[in-house]
């Protein structure tokens, strides 16, 4: 078994629609909210081929034997002024097909992505993890991540919390 990681191409649009609607059907099944907030926007396609266009937009495709199993995306922001242009990489989406799980997808298009980043003279990074991700939490904190900040949120609408609504 090989695993490899490569840069996205057009050419992948498909299966990576297919690996980030599977994403986001796992993530809204524990907070439905996550489809409006955290998720890519619709449709998908689009969104995906204007990531894989960007100079902004690191998006690597995680493969098995040349079969892919998961991508990684990332990108970079400034910090305050007086960080002396510090700047933060941040993995944005990371996911692996269930089935692929444990055998070092994750790992390997990781290190892949700050690879590229650490090129670029990044230094710090940031992985946004949900609330009761303790798996997800775990592996980032075997690649030295740690805890920096907890988001909390509150919606006087509950409508807004379920994942069939389109926002208005």
């Amino acid at each position: 078994m090989q695993v490899t990681v490569r840069k996205a191409s057009h050419a992948d649009i498909e299966v990576l629609v297919d690996l980030y609607e599977a994403m986001e059907a796992e993530q809204v099944s524990r907070k439905p909210i996550w489809a409006l907030i955290d998720g890519l926007d619709k449709p998908f396609r689009e969104t995906l081929s204007q990531m894989i266009s960007s100079d902004d937009v690191w998006l690597h495709v995680g493969e098995i034997d040349g079969a892919p199993v998961g991508f990684i995306s990332a990108s970079v922001r400034g910090t305050l002024s007086r960080s002396h242009g510090l700047r933060i990489g941040t993995i944005d989406l990371i996911y692996t097909d269930p089935d692929a799980r444990g055998v070092g997808v994750g790992d390997h298009m990781l290190e892949d992505v700050l690879a590229d980043l650490r090129e670029m003279g990044i230094t710090h990074f940031d992985a946004p993890v949900g609330p009761g991700q303790r798996l997800t939490k775990n592996f980032f904190e075997g690649h030295e991540f740690a805890a920096r900040s907890l988001v909390m949120h509150h919606s006087d609408d509950p409508e807004t919390v379920r994942s069939d609504v389109e926002p208005t």
